[in-house]
């Protein structure tokens, strides 16, 4: 037969190296509100402009344009941002595995684009010679359908195509590397 005493001291010591050992598990904050705030609003992209591959060629208003095709969300992120120019035959291409509603901005766009939103192959919108953002919040661009693809160009270049809602741009993608 034990002593009680010593059960009563046992378990005390046992509660009290539990509260111990979970009080030194709480949470402890890694950065205040004001250090995340700084984080998150620090550019994620360097300034650097990304330059693809040309993935894919695509037929609209009887010419042939080359499209980098931004493939992952990183790519489709970046899009054409901090880009100086971009010639009359490129272009970007961001296509999505299934139809949906999306929106595209012009923060740190350089240049005005031409955005021609499709579905299956059919323009269903143009947004022509959407300027650059130049303060925020910045005006967001997209048609109220659902799209599968789309293709930034420069701005104005629609417009020299010829292209319009109900068009057919054709798509031919490229063996990638």
């Amino acid at each position: 037969m034990q002593n009680p005493k010593w059960n009563k001291t046992r378990i005390s010591l046992t509660i009290l190296l539990g509260v111990l050992l979970l009080g030194g598990l709480t949470p402890t904050p890694v950065a205040s509100s004001a250090d995340l705030r700084s984080i998150v609003q620090q550019p994620s992209f360097e300034n650097r402009p990304q330059v693809l591959p040309i993935g894919a060629i695509a037929k609209m208003g009887g010419e042939t344009i080359e499209l980098e095709v931004a493939r992952t969300p990183e790519q489709q992120e970046m899009g054409l941002m901090y880009r100086s120019s971009l010639p009359k035959n490129r272009g970007m291409l961001f296509a999505f595995e299934a139809p949906r509603y999306t929106r595209f901005w012009m923060k740190n766009t350089i240049i005005p684009l031409d955005m021609i939103f499709l579905s299956n192959g059919e323009i269903k919108a143009i947004f022509a010679n959407v300027p650059p953002c130049t303060s925020e919040p910045c005006q967001s661009y997209g048609p109220s359908v659902q799209i599968d693809r789309v293709i930034e160009l420069a701005g104005g270049r629609a417009k020299e195509l010829g292209l319009k809602v109900g068009d057919r741009v054709t798509i031919k993608f490229l063996e990638t590397p």
